[in-house]
């Protein structure tokens, strides 16, 4: 893996657990709204929104980089819309990028099979 495709992943993984959360903060804000007079839907639809267009942003970089199948692409995508996706996003990207290295490792160490 270059270094360019591992920095795509990398910053993959830095907004997708920040864009996770403001996801959820931003369903308690919507229940709050409903229920209290304490309204931050603005701004909190304001952040997720921009995190949720950096993670579109860096899902696009990282799948042309990698090379990712669609059905690997497309669960990336489906994992930014659930509400708490971006965290099992980031353990599998973390896993991936893991996997690279070792395969990177195995390979200059002349390792067949591994």
């Amino acid at each position: 893996m270059d270094i360019k495709t591992a920095s795509a992943l990398r910053r993959l993984r830095l907004v997708s657990t920040p864009e996770a959360v403001s996801f959820l903060l931003l369903l308690v804000c919507s229940v709050l709204k409903r229920t209290t007079d304490f309204n931050a839907v603005p701004v909190m639809g304001a952040v997720h929104g921009l995190l949720f267009v950096l993670y579109v942003l860096f899902w696009a970089d990282a799948w042309n980089r990698t090379k990712w199948s669609f059905g690997t692409a497309a669960l990336y995508f489906v994992l930014s819309v659930l509400p708490t996706g971006g965290f099992f996003a980031d353990r599998r990207l973390l896993r991936e990028a893991e996997d690279a290295v070792l395969a990177a490792r195995a390979g200059k160490e002349g390792v067949v099979g591994a």
